[in-house]
């Protein structure tokens, strides 16, 4: 049995900070966090020193959510493990996506002011280089995280363009904001985001992003793949009718942590860390997970799903619409390559 303690960061990474030393002091030693990766690179830096001067009371970091490419690579550490797929993981599904659209001519790439949103941008532009370089960026930029109130402007100039498609990091009211203001405009065009489902957005966009806004993801969800998964995901909307399995990859995340606690036969961070690396892991979907020993970023397939309300098995936010899977990327193909130079301790 797992013990859930919730702290609340208030979306800082300095009330993180304040808030891992709270859960340390309270015999917790296993952190598991998301959004934001402005938080997870304060969260893996505090974890590793932490760590270091503190051998008989180490904490491992679980992180669910948080994709900036460097926590993998540059800033990888052996106490931080990955179950999400990094940004660059995720466009490199994107854009092999992308490139066998042949509609497509013009991409406007727009997202939020931060590391995460910085390295969607820069990944789009590394991986449509290479794939598309007919492709024209007519449009790459950023804005203020939490801050724009009425996305007209930004709509505007995105029709304007002539894009043909969009990509977005944005979460949260950044992305519902986007959505309803490009789907204000009329345009008829691709939206291919990362965190354009769930917690109120997809009931929030509705009809105005049928067959338009677009996901990269992990866990296909219609149709599903398994009859666990189909009574997992009935299971747990009994108990939470008004809420949806938004990130699955939590579910994963838990379910490979007491594996690994099992494989270990201890509760030691240390142990744990080390039963983790490699670990190879069936999902309740069918589908074939692995933690990268070298860099602790699990591989899986990754889906592009279309934001409809036909053919939906399991729908989000009790509003009709959905995620439909209209391609899939094998967990090899979607792989990239890391510069993590990882230093490990001693087992003993």
């Amino acid at each position: 049995m797992f013990e859930i303690v919730a702290y609340d960061n208030k979306m800082s990474p300095k009330e993180s900070l304040i808030q891992f030393k709270r859960a340390i002091g309270e015999g917790v030693h296993f952190i598991a966090q998301g959004n934001s990766s402005g938080v997870a690179n304060a969260l893996t830096d505090a974890i590793k020193k932490h760590n270091k001067r503190n051998p008989d009371n180490r904490a491992l970091f679980l992180n669910y959510s948080a994709v900036d490419p460097v926590l993998t690579n540059a800033k990888c550490n052996f106490w931080h493990f990955r179950f999400d797929a990094n940004a660059d993981i995720k466009m490199n599904a994107l854009t092999d996506v992308i490139k066998s659209n042949q509609n497509i001519k013009k991409i406007y790439l727009i997202g939020q002011d931060y590391s995460f949103g910085k390295a969607v941008a820069a990944a789009a532009v590394k991986y449509l280089g290479e794939k598309r370089p007919d492709i024209d960026i007519v449009g790459n930029e950023l804005h203020p995280i939490g801050k724009v109130k009425d996305f007209t402007p930004y709509a505007t100039k995105i029709r304007a363009s002539g894009a043909d498609a969009v990509i977005t990091g944005n979460w949260g009211a950044d992305m519902v904001g986007l959505g309803k203001a490009i789907g204000d405009t009329g345009l008829e065009i691709p939206i291919y985001t990362y965190y354009a489902a769930n917690d109120g957005i997809t009931k929030t966009i509705g009809a105005g992003g049928k067959n338009k806004i677009r996901l990269v993801h992990e866990g296909p969800l219609n149709p599903p793949r398994t009859e666990a998964y189909k009574a997992y995901h009935m299971g747990f909307k009994a108990k939470n009718p008004d809420k949806d399995i938004s990130q699955f990859r939590i579910v994963n995340t838990i379910q490979m942590l007491a594996k690994a606690i099992e494989k270990a036969g201890s509760v030691k961070p240390i142990d744990v860390a080390f039963a983790l690396e490699g670990m190879e892991f069936e999902s309740l979907h069918g589908e074939k997970l692995m933690m990268r020993a070298k860099d602790h970023q699990m591989l899986q397939p990754i889906h592009i799903s279309v934001h409809t309300d036909e053919n939906i098995t399991f729908d989000s936010d009790n509003s009709g619409y959905g995620l439909l899977v209209e391609k899939s990327v094998s967990a090899a193909d979607a792989a990239l390559p890391t510069t993590c130079n990882m230093k490990r301790p001693s087992k003993t």
